[in-house]
Formats: structure tokens, C-alpha cells, sequence
């Protein structure tokens, strides 16, 4: 008896030296997961200038992005972010597999809130966080609570959701008069619905069976792509090279079929602690979603043999070759470039931003001529839209030729702060601008307009064009008034 408390306490002893400093990742994902939390549910909050970090605003048409408005117009930016999004799931997808399933998805940080922190740690459901097989029976009135509590959180996250398309300051004003605001209140009610099932029914599933990301992943992998791995070349072949045929299945198999030096020690701690249900030691799985609570589980049984984990974080080619996995190569470097090149031109295009906006549309008549041949005058529709915090009074002019000019409206007009106002402009010449007696000529001409209180800030610069007659037309109205 006291031979074998020795023995316990060696392997503890063992195991506390080992494993000294050591972090789980699945804390790490613990504080992942609090940050990713706490980010989205403040950041909907956070104003620069009346700005929010990113907000897709229906209601008032635009879209705010790095504290910065930018009108539904101003959405040629748009391509750069979408192509920004694709290259960077691409990139995180070859370099570190699943990883943003394991580490930053909404459906992973719901699942964990509520298997592991409700039903495990508030309220006992689950006898331990180190057994993700064994679903809860019996205890139907904390089940029930858990629940409810979820179901309170699910609208929470659901208001999270619409925050971002509706802000906080509307969002809470609108929700006092529901009746006027079906379609918010209707997207709250269906967000929260599916995620209610979606975590307590469907779980899992989710990842396995719905997700399109599990689909896509895998023709992303190479032999560089760190992955959560089994190493077969320390522990020993579980499984067939197919994955469908279990070799072994007890410790004394795995020892007569591998030899002494097979290192896994058949506890399937790794197993237990499977969130979606695998076996890794299976090798590479569409289930599996890189959240490495295998590799803790690992850690632990190994340590307190004084040993490293089988089960690690890196990629086939570092296995077999013994070495550190190669984050540096030409897919990981060619998405980098690619990615840093979409940054820029997100940058870039943003630095276009206008902070006035117009829109020049011409009327269906050509051109109009007065003063018996002597005037020619064309007709336009200006759409002004001011998108800024203030009124402002706005003005243009037409910069590429002088002897063009403004007819109607006569003087500066006031626009509101985000308010749009209609024109009908009419622009004049008493030159000769062309002399062409074949055809009409039309002429590109370039329009500025501007606050004119703060030209220097807000102004845009659209092209246009100017139709001027044919110039026998003109001739012969001269001719007609001489007589």
C-alpha cells in the first residue's frame, strides 16, 4: 500500500514538473472567447466623429467602416473589403487549418457558454468539462433553467446582431414602439429563435453537417497547414491508413501489434473531451475543429509520465521530418502579399472618401436655343446630398469652360445635415463654341461643386457633358430674326 502511494506521488510529482508553466489551451481560447465577447458587444457603442467601427445602416443608407461614413454610393470600396474577407479566410485556413471554428467562431463561443459555463460550472449539470460525450439526464429542473438562461442570452446576442445594422442610440429608441418597427423586432425574434436551437438541439451538427466552411476547407490543406495531430510515429497506428478500421483496441493489443516503444496509453482522455465527438487519433477529420482540447487532455495523461503530449498543434511534414512547422512559404507568403495588396486598396479607396455627394443625369432634351440663335442652352437634374453632421450651403460651377454658365439656380442653396434635395440646373453659353455644320457636337465639360463654407473641404468634381447644335441650325434662326 504505501509502495503504491509512492507511486502515485512520483507520477504526481512528475507530472506538477513537467507541466510547470504550462497553459491549457483551452484557457486560452477562455480568454479568446472573453475578448471576442466583450469586442462585439461594446464596439456597437464606441462613436468617432458620429461614426461606428463598422455599421451597415439600411435605414439611412450607409455603411460605416473603420469610424468613417461612406454613403450606399460610395460603395466602390465595397469589392476590396469583400475580396479582403475571402483572401483572409484563405490565408488563416492554409496556414492554421480550422482555427477560426475552434478559436473565433460565434457557434463555438455559444456552445462553450453554454455546455461548459451554464450547464457544467454554474449549475452541475454535466459532471465534468473533461466529458463532452455523455449528455445530461435527469435533472430536468436545472436543465430547464439552463435553458431559460440561455434563452434570456440568445436575445441578448440576437440585439448584438441588429446592433450593427441598426445602431444602439436607434435601436433602443425603436424598440419602445414595436408595432412601427416589425421588421427589426422580427429579425431579433428569428436570430434569437435560431440560435436557441442551434446551440441546445443542433449543436455539433452545426459544424459538421451545415457549416459550408468544413466543405471548403479541406482543398486549402497542404502538407505546411497546422493541424491538430496524432503523432502514429510516437504513439503508435490506432486506426488503418483509411481511418475506417480500428487495429487496436487495449493497451496489451497496441503493444503486441506496435511493440513497448508505442506510447499511447489507451485512456481516451482525447476522446471524452471531443466536443464533436471524434477520435483523433483517426488522423485528419472533417469534424475536427482545431480546438485542441485534446491536446490538454493529452498533456495531462502524458505529463505525469514525464512526457510530451501525442496529440500537438502543428502539421505532417513537421512530424515526419522532426522539425518546427514552416509558416513561411510561397502559399502562405502569395496569400500575404495578396492580402496586403487588398489592405491597401481598402486604405486607398477610403481615402477617396467625398463628403459631399452629386449625381448629374441629363433631361431628354438635347439642348434648347433662345435669343433668336444667339443662346444655347442645355438642361440637367443635379442630385446634392450632403453627408455630413451640419447644414451647409452649396454652390458649383463649371470649371473646364468659362464661357459656359449657370443659368438656374441662381445662388447658393441650404441642404440639411444628411438631407438630399433635387436640382434642376440649367447651364448657358452665348459663344460660338463650335462651328460644325454636320452634326451636333457634344462637348465634355467638368462640374465642381461645393459647400461654400468650407470649399476648401467639400467639394466633388463630376463630368458632364455640354450638346451644342449644329451650327447651320444657329445660322438660320440668325438669318430668320435679321428679316
Amino acid at each position: 500500500m504505501a509502495e503504491k502511494e509512492q507511486t502515485t506521488k512520483s507520477s504526481k510529482q512528475r507530472m506538477a514538473e513537467y507541466l510547470k508553466g504550462w497553459i491549457p489551451y483551452r484557457y486560452k481560447r477562455y480568454y479568446t472567447f472573453i475578448f471576442v465577447t466583450v469586442f462585439a458587444l461594446v464596439i456597437p457603442f464606441i462613436k468617432i466623429n458620429g461614426a461606428h467601427f463598422f455599421l451597415l445602416n439600411f435605414d439611412h443608407k450607409q455603411i460605416h467602416l473603420f469610424f468613417t461614413k461612406f454613403d450606399m454610393q460610395e460603395l466602390y470600396m465595397m469589392p476590396f473589403l469583400l475580396i479582403f474577407g475571402f483572401l483572409f479566410v484563405f490565408f488563416l485556413t492554409t496556414l492554421g487549418g480550422r482555427v477560426w471554428c475552434g478559436w473565433l467562431c460565434p457557434q463555438t463561443i455559444f456552445r462553450v457558454i453554454y455546455r461548459d459555463l451554464i450547464q457544467t460550472k454554474l449549475l452541475g449539470i454535466r459532471k465534468s468539462i473533461k466529458n463532452k460525450q455523455q449528455e445530461p439526464k435527469d435533472q430536468m429542473p436545472k436543465r430547464i433553467l439552463g435553458f431559460l438562461i440561455w434563452v434570456v442570452l440568445s436575445f441578448v446576442a440576437a440585439a448584438n446582431f441588429v446592433w450593427f445594422f441598426v445602431p444602439p442610440e436607434e435601436f433602443f429608441q425603436y424598440i419602445q414602439h414595436p408595432s412601427q418597427h416589425g421588421v427589426m423586432i422580427g429579425t431579433i425574434f428569428i436570430v434569437a429563435g435560431f440560435l436557441i436551437y442551434d446551440i441546445v438541439k443542433l449543436k455539433e451538427d452545426f459544424c459538421i453537417y451545415v457549416c459550408p466552411y468544413a466543405r471548403v476547407q479541406s482543398v486549402m490543406y497542404d502538407e505546411e497547414t497546422i493541424q491538430t495531430i496524432y503523432n502514429t510515429e510516437r504513439g503508435g497506428h490506432i486506426y488503418s491508413d483509411d481511418q475506417e478500421v480500428k487495429l487496436v483496441h487495449s493497451l496489451k493489443e497496441l503493444h503486441e501489434k506496435e511493440g513497448k516503444d508505442a506510447e499511447c496509453t489507451m485512456c481516451n482522455a482525447c476522446v471524452r473531451v471531443c466536443p464533436t465527438h471524434i477520435d483523433i487519433k483517426r488522423g485528419t477529420q472533417l469534424e475536427c475543429i482545431n480546438c485542441l482540447e485534446c491536446a490538454d487532455a493529452c498533456t495531462q495523461v502524458m505529463g505525469a509520465l514525464g512526457k510530451p503530449s501525442l496529440i500537438t498543434w502543428t502539421s505532417y511534414s513537421a512530424i515526419k521530418e522532426h522539425r518546427k512547422p514552416k509558416f513561411l512559404r510561397f502559399r502562405t507568403i502569395a496569400y500575404g502579399v495578396a492580402l496586403t495588396l487588398a489592405l491597401i486598396g481598402l486604405f486607398w479607396m477610403g481615402s477617396k472618401k467625398e463628403y459631399m455627394l452629386l449625381n448629374i443625369n441629363r433631361t431628354t432634351q438635347l439642348y434648347k436655343i433662345k435669343d433668336n440663335g444667339h443662346k444655347v442652352a442645355n438642361a440637367y437634374k443635379f442630385l446634392f446630398q450632403n453627408t455630413q453632421r451640419e447644414p451647409h450651403r452649396y454652390y458649383f460651377e463649371v470649371v473646364s469652360h468659362p464661357e459656359i454658365k449657370i443659368q438656374r439656380p441662381s445662388a447658393p442653396f441650404k441642404l440639411g445635415a444628411g438631407h438630399k434635395m433635387n436640382k434642376v440646373v440649367i447651364l448657358y453659353t452665348t459663344k460660338d463654341i463650335i462651328k460644325d455644320k454636320t452634326k451636333d457636337t457634344p462637348i465634355p465639360i467638368k462640374i465642381r461643386a461645393y459647400a461654400v463654407d468650407a470649399k476648401d473641404k467639400i467639394s466633388v468634381v463630376r463630368d458632364t457633358i455640354f450638346v451644342f447644335p449644329r451650327y447651320d441650325i444657329l445660322e438660320k434662326k440668325r438669318e430668320v430674326n435679321k428679316k
